[in-house]
């Protein structure tokens, strides 16, 4: 059992009116911070669940260990799900310098460590321009795209090779909000597609010491800001 069941285990059942019930069957957008540890998944099965009707799906994937705005849309609303995903998102967190993983975060270990000592601000803002723009990005091969229906995390578990192809997208901007190495904070807004691990691992690259992704939370997606999220126990108050 994941971390992500657990925590939904822990949470009082919920009952709902009939009222409330066809509410949803009807068609809701809901704004769902969520948690960490959670995959996107678990919060759609955990509504899905709750609220005891098949037409449930969120709109773009934030990975476990990533918190924060995800879009679930039920009953008819489930047909705007592709018009959410296709808006631009916004991103914080930090990398850290001076290791890479193989899942580009901390999903696993920390390897090849590098001497950080010696990055300069100069690097870091080089490194930031060149990661902004439109721009072409090898995704993670621990990542949910499918090959031939396979997800390339299973590929890559199994310890099959695989090759990753290069997909285009749009950094609209690329903020550093703070530096204590070897951590280093962002802010990211970019086009929907975007690997932000991936942008750590490039990151690192260009500074030649290596970097992953420690943390990260979505703040909004299109004109939907996370401010006005609520948490997996009130979703169902909305």
């Amino acid at each position: 059992m994941g971390n992500g069941e657990e925590l939904q285990q822990k949470q009082p059942p919920v009952v709902l009116t009939e009222e409330q019930r066809a509410g949803f069957e009807a068609g809701r957008v809901l704004l769902i911070d969520k948690p960490l540890h959670w995959t996107s998944f678990d919060v759609v099965r955990k509504i899905r669940g709750t609220i005891r009707i098949k037409k449930v799906g969120h709109a773009g994937t934030l990975d476990p260990l990533a918190s924060g705005l995800l879009i679930v849309c039920t009953g008819k609303y489930t047909k705007k799900i592709n018009e959410y995903m296709a808006q631009e998102k916004e991103y914080r967190g930090s990398f850290v310098l001076g290791a890479v993983t193989p899942t580009y975060d901390l999903e696993s270990n920390p390897e090849n460590h590098k001497d950080y000592s010696g990055v300069t601000i100069e690097q870091i803002d080089s490194a930031v321009k060149q990661l902004t723009g439109h721009i072409e990005q090898f995704p993670p091969i621990y990542s949910a795209i499918k090959k031939k229906g396979t997800p390339l995390y299973e590929l890559a578990r199994r310890g099959e090779e695989v090759e990753l192809e290069a997909r285009k997208i749009f950094i609209q901007s690329f903020e550093i909000t703070s530096v204590e190495l070897p951590v280093v904070n962002f802010k990211i807004v970019c086009s929907t597609g975007t690997y932000i691990r991936s942008i750590a691992n490039d990151f690192g690259k260009i500074i030649g010491c290596g970097a992953y992704l420690s943390s990260l939370r979505r703040t909004r997606i299109g004109d939907f800001e996370v401010s006005h999220a609520v948490g997996m126990e009130d979703f169902w108050k909305i």
